[in-house]
């Protein structure tokens, strides 16, 4: 069974929602990438999603930005970043993993090679945020027929009939980037995302995936077993450029902890 799918039903058998940790690869060089990646599961990450380095990251905001160039001026590739993945799976093998990133690297690299390298690295999913769903269904092919799943990402302003038409075809879940705009922009409102997992709920019964606007425990605990999964990412990346790798594991523990059934959220 994917890693992914086998986590998604321990999080529900478990009646909390997941913690998902975004990190760029690579940031700030390779090896303190690897040795903060090899601690997350342990420090209470249920997913660690990735991002692929790219010199355009169009969808993220400045703390996320500047991750990318340090992790590219460090001299981190695509292919860098698979052998990055295989070296976790020595540390961490129960993890999953998800790649998050843009198109171009991939076409770049070759879709269908880049899939297998992936899936023979240890890497359970994809996020492509520029590639829309009508586009999808020939990555979504190539990545299936290496045990990957690509997830179908949705935002506030999608289109209903849209996504009625296309989340039948998604798989693992479904990402909800919780705000209009770019990664870390301004903190995300508890109310307006309750309902736009209602919502969701009504058209899909994967689990629901919350990103963008995350930050502290206290979002999270407010937000804990209303959606699947809550993804954490410039909060972090933002601690990790200003203190480094314990400073960053101490508040993926915090922000675990928010998420546990004794916790008082």
């Amino acid at each position: 069974m994917n890693r992914l799918t086998q986590r998604l039903q321990q999080l529900r058998a478990a009646g909390r929602s997941g913690l998902v940790t975004y990190l760029t690869a690579g940031d700030p060089d390779a090896a303190t990438s690897l040795a903060l990646l090899t601690r997350l599961g342990a420090a209470g990450a249920d997913l660690i999603e990735l991002g692929m380095p790219f010199s355009d990251p169009v969808a993220d905001g400045p703390t996320i930005q500047a991750a990318h160039l340090r992790a590219l001026a460090s001299g981190q590739t695509l292919a860098a970043t698979l052998q990055l993945v295989s070296r976790l799976r020595q540390h961490d093998q129960a993890t999953p993993l998800l790649l998050m990133g843009y198109l171009n690297p991939l076409l770049q690299y070759g879709v269908e090679p880049f899939m297998a390298a992936a899936a023979a690295a240890g890497v359970d999913g994809l996020l492509l945020v520029d590639l829309p769903f009508e586009h999808a269904a020939p990555y979504r092919a190539a990545a299936r027929q290496h045990g990957l799943q690509l997830i179908a990402m949705t935002a506030p302003g999608s289109d209903a009939g849209r996504l009625a038409h296309w989340l039948p075809h998604a798989e693992g879940f479904v990402y909800h980037v919780s705000l209009n705009g770019i990664t870390g922009s301004t903190a995300a409102d508890s109310d307006a995302l309750v309902a736009h997992v209602a919502r969701l709920r009504t058209l899909t019964p994967l689990p629901i995936a919350l990103g963008f606007g995350l930050r502290t425990p206290q979002q999270l605990a407010a937000l804990n077993r209303q959606a699947d999964l809550l993804v954490v990412g410039s909060a972090l990346v933002a601690t990790l450029a200003r203190d480094g790798v314990e400073a960053t594991l101490q508040q993926v523990r915090q922000l675990a902890a928010a998420l546990q059934p004794d916790s008082a959220g």
